[in-house]
């Protein structure tokens, strides 16, 4: 297996700011330190004991007839489908994986299911033969809410179709030791259990049993993936000078650009790796957006001409080489010309992703240090969690959420905020209390939508077009995330990175819920909560925040937001 390439183009000054954290990463044997586990290389706190990713991939070969076992096991029931039912670190590798590989023969076709949105959890769940479905439960900690409740659902659910006897064989488990999953697994005799390593966080979890057990089961040839993964491991070993090694001069890059104000790193990929970016926005928000500093990833985001960006960017270009996309390569092109800090990354087969995964894991620890936080921490996704854990036992006690009055109605949206951004923003019609909110957006800003609405293509495309024209007006970075899907991701740097966001997050009305086996709550409570929790904490840490409520017709609510924020731009 060959490695993938790496090439880059920068700015002077940044340039000079690279050359010189690799010099420092050189005197300072910063590379191996990493690699004998160091905290000194970040904070000095306990990040040593966070770094079991780093040979992760070796441990698995070793152990790779565990891995090759559980694909043959489940190809020979015939089942068509496998679902994952996880959150950030334990979905979102899996769901490259799908996206990537697709339906592979001979075995199961994989769903992932990462939202709390009952309409959502409907039509996902309307796609499967639940009487010929596997579930993957996946919880490194066992104590996440979501995917506790999914298994509660689902588990009801397939007993139903396949009776008490057999209902725990169509379930595996993929936890850490000790935790409250493996005990469930084992009270529910789930078909199998696979450990995870405590020395893993979620995000860097993709190469461990989290990513590589639903990737077996839905027939990725997971030893010629994580042999050539060992390509990108043994370039970036501990042995490997910071000049020479591709995931330290990445993070290199990344880190020195984020301490000049270029803080936004654009992820651009090839239709064939599309997805990857999904995965890099967890692992790069959640690692480096804490005390105020951080990268904020920007995926999905369609090119444009030069003009509409700023100098807070960099351009990273992953480029599948047997199968690029020539309007890609021009609009990169046109950006590197234009002078904007561009990385250039070459893959020339699919099979090379987990070098990706690998490469920017490194890249990331490295900007972490260079920007000097501890990467493998997230203690704001802690705040938005206790936030909604508040809201839905308040439901368990009193049958309700808290009331809310907005501070204004009309044309059938709902708008709600906390006492500040209310005070800046009331008075007027709706387009104009848009206007007021979007003119908060300055240079080197960023605008995010944050939708907790079912994720469709419908309500993507919706979402996307009022995103874009934020992005070719204002000239600033734009972000869009699903909740809560998102909170397990990028939410970190939306709350404890730089105050730089200006954010509308979308609620509706659910037309139709499902209730939450041995719960008082529904999944519609859970997402409102979530919601709400996401919304109390950025309130909380000064940003400027709106949320508009659609009622119970998405569509018709968010095309009628997005011509209103297009009226607002104009």
């Amino acid at each position: 297996m060959s490695l993938n390439t790496q090439t880059y183009k920068l700015p002077e000054q940044l340039g000079g700011a690279v050359a010189a954290a690799l010099e420092d990463w050189k005197k300072n044997d910063k590379v191996a330190r990493m690699w004998k586990g160091a905290s000194s290389v970040w904070t000095g706190a306990d990040e040593g004991k966070w770094l079991g990713w780093l040979g992760i991939t070796e441990g698995q070969l070793a152990h790779i007839d565990a891995l090759k076992g559980i694909a043959a096991d489940i190809a020979k029931t015939g089942y068509k489908h496998a679902l994952l039912l996880g959150m950030g670190g334990s979905s979102l590798c899996p769901e490259v994986m799908r996206i990537t590989y697709g339906k592979i023969p001979g075995h199961p076709e994989l769903h992932v299911l990462d939202s709390t949105s009952p309409e959502q959890i409907a039509a996902l769940e309307a796609k499967l033969d639940l009487s010929s479905t596997v579930c993957i439960v996946s919880s490194k900690s066992g104590g996440t809410l979501e995917p506790n409740i999914f298994k509660q659902y689902f588990f009801q659910q397939v007993k139903a179709k396949v009776g008490a006897a057999e209902v725990g064989n169509r379930f595996i488990a993929v936890t850490d030791p000790g935790s409250k999953m493996q005990h469930v697994a084992q009270g529910d005799k789930f078909r199998k259990i696979f450990m995870g390593l405590p020395s893993i966080g979620g995000r860097y979890s993709a190469l461990s049993n989290f990513g590589m057990v639903p990737a077996a089961i839905m027939g990725v040839d997971v030893q010629k993936f994580l042999q050539a993964t060992e390509e990108m491991v043994k370039a970036c070993g501990a042995g490997v000078a910071a000049g020479n090694n591709p995931g330290v001069i990445l993070g290199a890059i990344l880190g020195a650009a984020a301490n000049q104000g270029r803080d936004k790193v654009t992820i651009v990929a090839s239709p064939g790796i599309a997805d990857l970016g999904a995965w890099l926005e967890q692992l790069l928000a959640e690692s480096t957006g804490k005390i105020g500093k951080g990268i904020v990833p920007v995926d999905r985001e369609d090119l444009g001409s030069p003009n509409v960006y700023g100098n807070d960017r960099v351009i990273a270009y992953l480029r599948l080489d047997p199968a690029p996309d020539a309007a890609q390569d021009a609009a990169i092109d046109a950006l590197e010309k234009a002078g904007q800090p561009v990385v250039r990354i070459g893959l020339p087969d699919i099979y090379n992703l987990g070098q990706e995964m690998f490469r920017w894991e490194i890249a990331t620890a490295t900007a972490g240090a260079i920007i000097g936080i501890d990467a493998f921490n997230q203690p704001d996704v802690e705040a938005s969690k206790i936030e909604t854990k508040k809201l839905t036992s308040e439901y368990e006690a009193k049958g309700s959420l808290p009331p809310e009055t907005p501070f204004f109605e009309g044309d059938g949206l709902k708008l709600y905020a906390d006492d500040k951004n209310a005070a800046a923003l009331k008075g007027g019609s709706l387009v104009e209390v848009l206007k007021k909110h979007l003119d908060r957006i300055k240079a080197g800003d960023y605008f995010g939508v944050l939708g907790y609405v079912p994720m469709n293509e419908q309500n993507d495309k919706t979402m996307q077009g009022l995103r874009m024209a934020i992005r070719d007006k204002k000239k600033v970075a734009t972000v869009l995330g699903f909740g809560p899907r998102f909170l397990h991701s990028t939410g970190q740097a939306y709350k404890g990175g730089p105050n730089s966001g200006v954010f509308i997050q979308i609620t509706h009305d659910h037309a139709k819920d499902i209730q939450v086996p041995d719960q008082k709550y529904t999944f519609g409570v859970v997402q409102n909560a979530q919601a709400r929790g996401d919304f109390a904490v950025l309130a909380e840490r000064g940003r400027r925040a709106l949320r508009v409520h659609l009622g119970s017709d998405v569509n018709a609510g968010l095309t009628k937001l997005a011509a209103a924020v297009k009226q607002a731009i104009a």
